[in-house]
């Protein structure tokens, strides 16, 4: 892959309910923030919906729409997302990563994947693998693996992930414009600023953060996505946030651009 003039920035998108595939205002917000992102020459997306034992990456060259989900409307299965999977960048990832790194013709694209790439990137015409998330690695694992990766976004390449930094839907409150629980919005804002901040440490520890911490992340899976866009960022590099707002009082759909 040959090295653009600029680093490829790196983005983590706050997905929430799969029926923001349909349309909405955070849709409107993927929408934008993928028109004005340089055009990558693919994605590489780390999803809340997909943990492994081990690392894997999608290597199907055509990966399906996975619909793993139940209760919705038909139009939301209907959903396709034709974009073509990568065997260049499976192989980068595995040089990258190094050996152990399982290519996986079981999985394709999950809702985290293609509810935020079908208005990010509507015309399906960019490359994405997935990349597992490892059940067996802790947070500073991830962290780690996740900064082997830094250079692919010199190689125009988009890091992604997808998940939520609040999601706690034992506590989501169903009607219309419900207030954020206190705990949800102080644990938001702790990790927009820890991000300002190049704060890592704050992020790999984030149950440090107490109470706060324990509510908003009562299961691992949708933070640590963010975990390897953070482990992107560059000694002083600068982040912006998009669809900073906090659904149902405890689902964040807050999300980032680094670079």
């Amino acid at each position: 892959m040959s090295t653009p003039s600029t680093p490829m920035p790196a983005v983590f998108f706050g997905h929430g309910s799969p029926m923001n595939a349909l349309g909405g205002p955070h849709a409107d917000g993927w929408r934008k923030l993928g028109a004005d992102l340089p055009k990558p020459k693919a994605v590489l997306m780390v999803s809340a919906h997909w943990e492994t034992d081990g690392t894997a990456v999608t290597a199907d060259e055509n990966p399906r729409t996975i619909h793993d989900f139940y209760g919705f409307p038909q139009a939301l299965f209907d959903v396709r997302y034709p974009a073509p999977g990568s065997a260049a960048l499976v192989g980068r990832v595995g040089e990258l990563v190094g050996p152990g790194v399982r290519w996986a013709s079981d999985w394709g694209l999950d809702h985290g994947a293609w509810s935020v790439l079908v208005h990010a990137f509507p015309k399906a015409d960019i490359p994405v693998v997935q990349l597992s998330l490892d059940r067996r690695l802790d947070a500073a694992g991830h962290y780690a693996l996740a900064r082997k990766l830094r250079p692919l976004r010199d190689e125009g390449v988009l890091i992604a992930g997808s998940g939520d930094f609040v999601h706690n839907l034992r506590t989501w409150r169903r009607e219309p414009g419900a207030a954020a629980y206190d705990w949800a919005t102080r644990f938001n804002e702790a990790v927009k600023a820890a991000l300002v901040n190049g704060d890592h440490d704050t992020l790999v520890n984030w149950i440090r953060l107490g109470e706060d911490a324990q509510a908003s992340v009562p299961t691992p899976e949708h933070f640590l996505p963010l975990l390897y866009v953070a482990a992107q960022q560059d000694e002083g590099e600068a982040v912006s946030f998009f669809n900073d707002v906090i659904e149902g009082g405890s689902i964040s759909m807050t999300g980032v651009k680094v670079g």
